[in-house]
């Protein structure tokens, strides 16, 4: 029930939330009892830079108004719009073009010839990348820490200690934005 409500509400929702100027990240509805709670997640559409208050508000206003004029969600509801937030998971070469300027945490396959601009002994020396295999994740996984210089539909390109590595899409495992303070 929840996915059929979640459907129509996307429906509903992307052509207003992209009339603001946003992207529909998702969309989840939660109910306790008989009030529910929708979550909408929104971002910008595409490369880097940040959705700011303003932005958030006027896209808040618009779905707010959407679902009061086709009133979708049966009862009481609590609407809920933010952005996907500072340590996001990224999945798609969208979300990584939009990470360009982040600093990222990825988990990839390791794979014979991964293309390297520059040596990248120093950052494994510094501790921004290591091998999973020993700490109970699964062999042959390499986690890499590092700043996102370019992304594309195919690859990202990570900065890890002044050094470029070019990961393909294809070899991440998981990968996440991270606050590295």
């Amino acid at each position: 029930m929840a996915d059929a409500i979640a459907r129509r509400l996307t429906e509903l929702l992307t052509p207003v939330v992209e009339g603001a100027g946003a992207f529909l990240e998702g969309i989840k509805t939660t109910r306790a009892g008989k009030y529910s709670t929708v979550r909408v997640l929104v971002d910008l559409p595409d490369g880097p830079g940040e959705l700011g208050l303003d932005a958030l508000t006027e896209v808040s206003r618009a779905v707010s108004a959407a679902l009061d004029e086709a009133d979708p969600v049966k009862g009481r509801y609590t609407l809920e719009v933010s952005t996907p937030g500072a340590e996001r998971e990224l999945s798609t070469p969208r979300h990584f073009r939009r990470a360009v300027g982040h600093d990222v945490e990825l988990t990839v396959e390791d794979t014979e010839g991964a293309e390297d601009t520059e040596d990248t002994e120093g950052a494994e020396e510094a501790g921004n990348t290591e091998s999973t295999e020993g700490d109970g994740a699964e062999a042959g996984l390499t986690r890499l820490t590092g700043t996102v210089a370019a992304a594309d539909d195919d690859s990202v390109t990570l900065r890890i200690d002044g050094h470029e590595r070019v990961v393909s899409l294809d070899d991440i495992r998981q990968a996440r934005m991270v606050v590295i303070f």
